[in-house]
């Protein structure tokens, strides 16, 4: 029993008192055993063993499901997962070009302190 739980007294007149006490004690054991054993070198390589196995074998499947579910997204008339990821690596292309072509525009465009006060000549199509 843990030191949490105070021992209570034995009560002939409670049916279940004993059934509580062989709970708590075979509970406690458990709880301890269960600590030793997770605790060691060979719990975690085994489970790393299995975590392996289980990675490696379950690839087919989700192979298996990514096709059914490119399937089942074309019949909806649906985007899949890579027409996604397509159209964000356009759309960040195109954000950057237009950077590109702002700073550009930037570094051609007289700035407004450095004019005498008189308004600049007008480029050919601007009035």
């Amino acid at each position: 029993m843990s030191t949490s739980q105070k021992q209570e007294p034995f009560n002939p007149f409670d049916p279940t008192g004993m059934f509580k006490d062989m709970r708590y004690g075979t509970l406690d054991a458990w709880s301890k055993m269960m600590i030793q054993m997770v605790n060691t070198d060979v719990y975690a390589q085994a489970t790393g063993a299995i975590l392996d196995a289980w990675t490696s074998t379950s690839v087919p499947f989700r192979k298996a499901m990514e096709t059914v579910m490119t399937q089942v997204l074309a019949n909806l008339s649906m985007p899949t997962r890579n027409d996604v990821i397509s159209l964000g690596e356009r759309l960040t292309n195109i954000e950057m070009r237009l950077d590109d072509l702002e700073a550009k525009l930037d570094e051609k465009r007289p700035s407004p302190s450095k004019g005498t006060g008189s308004k600049a000549k007008p480029t050919s199509g601007e009035k």
